[in-house]
């Protein structure tokens, strides 16, 4: 038997991000969360915006947490959690309740996960989403970022050496290369929002149209 895991930063942070998620996904129909952790969010979110199918995804030894959550709340709409290591191709694909095939994500969500990740493995992120995410797709990240390079407070700074003493792999990424990232898979950024803790939420939305120009492109 394991303990349900619990992070008091979901339960400080929750609120802020729903009310933005809540306006931003309020078309949106099926949600991956890459890198779901405890599972504190996924069965906040998922309680609110009863009209989204909110899949879990996580590395395999943080699924057993998060079932604990899923099975606790007992919500109709939280399918169990897939296994995802966004370094490892192919992605899970999306399979609506009505559908026998699988399909893709009209959005996704990640909070506290690219800072944790090697830049190989945020790269990995990206590659994964332009996959996995509809033409139309919207994509929230919440965390802290630096900007141009620099720190934006002192705690993050404090945060980014902790990290670093951890794995040197880990650290705040610069927002303007995350962003880039985006770019590259046809995402336009439509919102940074200040959040608790230093910390930021950043939304993307894909245009469909622009996305067929980027696959044309590249033929």
């Amino acid at each position: 038997m394991i303990d349900k895991p619990y992070s008091p930063a979901c339960e400080r942070n929750r609120e802020p991000i729903l009310a933005l998620l809540r306006e931003r996904f309020a078309d949106r129909r099926h949600v991956l969360e890459v890198g779901s952790g405890t599972g504190q969010h996924a069965v906040h979110f998922a309680a609110a915006m009863p009209w989204l199918v909110w899949q879990c995804s996580d590395r395999r030894e943080y699924l057993p947490g998060i079932r604990l959550w899923l099975d606790e709340a007992g919500l109709a709409n939280t399918p169990a959690p897939l296994e995802l290591d966004v370094a490892r191709r192919p992605w899970p694909a999306a399979t609506l309740p009505e559908r026998q095939e699988p399909d893709r994500f009209d959005a996704a969500y990640s909070a506290n996960t690219l800072h944790i990740m090697s830049w190989r493995e945020v790269e990995a992120f990206f590659a994964g989403l332009d996959t996995a995410l509809t033409d139309d797709a919207a994509l929230a990240v919440y965390g802290p970022f630096n900007r141009a390079g620099a720190f934006t407070s002192a705690s993050n700074a404090a945060f980014d050496a902790s990290l670093k003493g951890r794995d040197p792999a880990m650290g705040i990424r610069d927002f303007e290369a995350v962003d880039a990232l985006a770019r590259a898979i046809g995402l336009r950024l439509v919102v940074d929002a200040p959040m608790p803790a230093n910390n930021r939420l950043l939304l993307w939305h894909r245009d469909a149209h622009r996305t067929c120009e980027r696959l044309d492109a590249g033929r």
